[in-house]
């Protein structure tokens, strides 16, 4: 007998419009916090941005601010107190459908569009105290300025011409240009001060005094795993510094309050041999000295941008990152002293009230969405103040518990355990085992995509385990999974998967496994390594490892990670999951989008004709227009109800429901 189900109404369809917060902005004065968030449009095709006004003594909740509008995001505060942020909305309308552009919100007053640019404004940061603001767009080969790359996205048009032609890596990176970074003083016209490359990642920050601008060029092909921090002129544009380190990439740049260092996360990348390794360092802007701030820290800031403190001369930082299973606030005094002020929950977009003494930040949990938060600035494990009241999800269906085990080599491992109601020795509840994607990452946070609840309220357990690989247990955790995308992290998703059975509440005998992105490159591959389970869901995941290291848009990185296959072809034959299809019997479910350039929809089509060939039983469910990830509350609900009628059918034996939407 299955638990009971969770379905009036049906649990993903609550999950696929819930309102999404994302982030944080504190005034300058530290009197007004705003939120951005997503909610979904009334007839389910895509998700709304929009702003709200956050009481920071949590009485009143938080509402709309005033004078924004939907489609409003990425707020961030002027010197003065004006509310900045983008839309896409036109000049002369409420809600509109033109290129995203940066406008100006007054406390009190209408809000007026300060910058635009043909194709669009991707990211920016303002000054701290001066009228100052950089901001990221693209331009066109030939272009150089916003006028001459409207003036040719124009004769495009007119021509009905989008090829786009590559002279440099990587492609598919977008027909609109090389991202640059413009800079717009006062009221006067914005200037170009440096191209970022056809990678670049909008990373850019302002010194307090709006006299310098730094931003992170992308990697070059002679260079693939290596970018650079600039820091130049914001009058000028001449480049004042360059830091590089080979092997490296820098992200997330932000200068401290007087303006004489620049903070960013450092990120060394896998290779076979090699452990991924991320820490913070600071750039001294007289000396050109890089400093690593945190030597002896074993667990990533990651992600998330690293926080200086506001007062001049103070050398105290904010950042968060994983630990096991958390993503609590870490703060780091000037002597290298590190306190963990959260032990519960997961966190983000952090800021600091102007005298240092206060934070807010966003929490989420495994078991809750994200809601604004109040922290002291220095208590360690500190319980939050909450803000914002839950949301329309709960209560869950069900609750949250840990398994630990130990590896093969001794290594302690654990995962979260989403168990539905009325799980019980009587009533064993089958269990579906999702590991996460990355490989670098963990369930630490409240997922969007391939949350576990949805699926406690059709009845099932769902175990999320964090394998080797996985952040938030130290660089140990690394080295056990190097050379091996599909060894010890896969005996180690079994491990826990095994301690998870002993318990009376689950059903050992009615077991599925499920997965997105490196998650489901670990479902493909285990379906080559057992029969254990009742039936398999790929989530844009890896079958061929050699035709995706040539197809991917990381090829020089996962080229690098799994080496060439005509002299490294052992890399190729011990994990690649095609090499094996003569072994699946499971019965697979593939899941892929069209758009997807990460993993591209070869390997699905690629694991879809094999099993076909092979006579496995086999769906495909395709979605055209989606990339890596799902991003449309419709698409969502039928992802779910399509994952979850195939595992009723081969898990449960029930007969099989085609989603009436397909």
């Amino acid at each position: 007998m299955t638990p009971a189900q969770h379905n009036t109404p049906a649990f993903h369809d609550l999950f696929a419009t819930h309102p999404r917060l994302t982030g944080l902005a504190l005034a300058p004065d530290g009197t007004r916090l705003i939120a951005s968030g997503q909610t979904s449009d009334a007839d389910g095709t895509g998700y709304v941005p929009g702003l709200w006004e956050v009481d920071r003594a949590g009485d009143d909740g938080i509402r709309p601010v005033t004078g924004s509008g939907p489609g409003d995001f990425a707020p961030a505060f002027a010197a003065d107190g004006t509310l900045m942020f983008l839309s896409g909305r036109d000049p002369g309308e409420r809600g509109g459908t033109g290129d995203v552009a940066l406008w100006a919100l007054p406390e009190r007053g209408a809000a007026r569009r300060i910058a635009h640019h043909p194709s669009g404004i991707a990211t920016f940061a303002v000054a701290a105290g001066a009228d100052t603001v950089a901001y990221t767009a693209a331009l066109l080969p030939g272009a150089t300025d916003a006028e001459s790359h409207g003036r040719l996205r124009r004769a495009r048009k007119d021509a009905k011409v989008d090829a786009v032609l590559y002279e440099a890596g990587p492609v598919r990176a977008g027909g609109d240009g090389e991202p640059h970074t413009f800079v717009r003083h006062a009221d006067g016209a914005p200037m170009d001060i440096g191209g970022q490359g056809l990678a670049g990642n909008g990373d850019t920050a302002l010194s307090p005094d709006g006299s310098l601008a730094a931003y992170t060029r992308a990697p070059t092909d002679q260079a693939p795993d290596t970018n650079c921090v600039v820091v130049a002129d914001a009058v000028t544009g001449a480049e004042r510094h360059v830091f590089s380190r080979a092997g490296n990439q820098y992200y997330h740049p932000v200068f401290t309050a007087d303006g004489s260092a620049l903070v960013c996360q450092r990120q060394r990348e896998e290779t076979h041999d090699t452990e991924w390794r991320v820490t913070l360092v600071a750039f001294d802007l007289a000396s050109g000295a890089e400093t690593d701030l945190l030597p002896g820290f074993d667990n990533w800031p990651w992600p998330g941008r690293p926080l200086p403190s506001p007062l001049p001369g103070d050398g105290t930082l904010w950042f968060t990152g994983d630990e096991q299973g958390h993503c609590p606030v870490f703060r780091r005094d000037a002597d290298g002293t590190i306190t963990r002020l959260t032990a519960l929950g997961a966190y983000g977009s952090l800021c600091v009230t102007p005298d240092a003494t206060t934070l807010y930040a966003l929490r989420g949990a495994v078991d809750g969405p994200p809601r604004v938060v109040r922290l002291d600035v220095a208590a360690p494990d500190q319980e939050p103040v909450f803000l914002t009241a839950a949301g329309g999800l709960e209560p869950l269906p069900g609750t949250l518990t840990e398994v630990r085990t130990e590896a093969e080599d001794g290594c302690p491992l654990r995962a979260w355990l989403a168990l539905p109601e009325g799980a019980s020795a009587e009533r064993p509840a089958p269990l579906v085992v999702v590991p996460h994607g990355g490989p670098q990452g963990s369930w630490s946070d409240w997922p969007w995509l391939w949350n576990p609840w949805p699926f406690t309220a059709r009845g099932y357990a769902v175990l999320l385990p964090d394998p080797a690989l996985s952040s938030g247990y130290g660089q140990r955790m690394q080295r056990r999974g190097l050379g091996g995308f599909g060894e010890v992290p896969y005996r180690d998703v079994m491990a826990l998967t095994d301690a998870a059975l002993g318990r009376a509440d689950l059903d050992a005998a009615r077991t599925a496994m499920a997965g997105w992105s490196f998650g489901g490159y670990l479902a493909a591959r285990t379906a080559t390594l057992t029969d254990r389970f009742r039936a398999i869901v790929s989530h844009g995941g890896m079958w061929n490892l050699e035709a995706f290291q040539m197809d991917t848009d990381m090829s020089a990185y996962f080229r690098k990670l799994f080496g060439d296959p005509r002299t490294q072809r052992e890399r190729y034959e011990a994990d690649s999951p095609h090499l094996d299809a003569a072994k699946v019997t499971t019965p697979v479910l593939i899941v892929h989008g069209g758009e997807d350039h990460r993993v591209p929809t070869g390997q699905a089509l690629g694991f879809h004709n094999d099993l076909r060939r092979l006579g496995v039983p086999v769906r495909f469910l395709y979605f055209p227009d989606e990339g890596h990830d799902i991003g449309v509350p419709n698409h969502i609900r039928v992802l779910y109800e399509t994952m979850l009628n195939f595992l009723d059918h081969h898990v449960l034996g029930q007969e099989w429901r085609r989603p009436p939407l397909l």
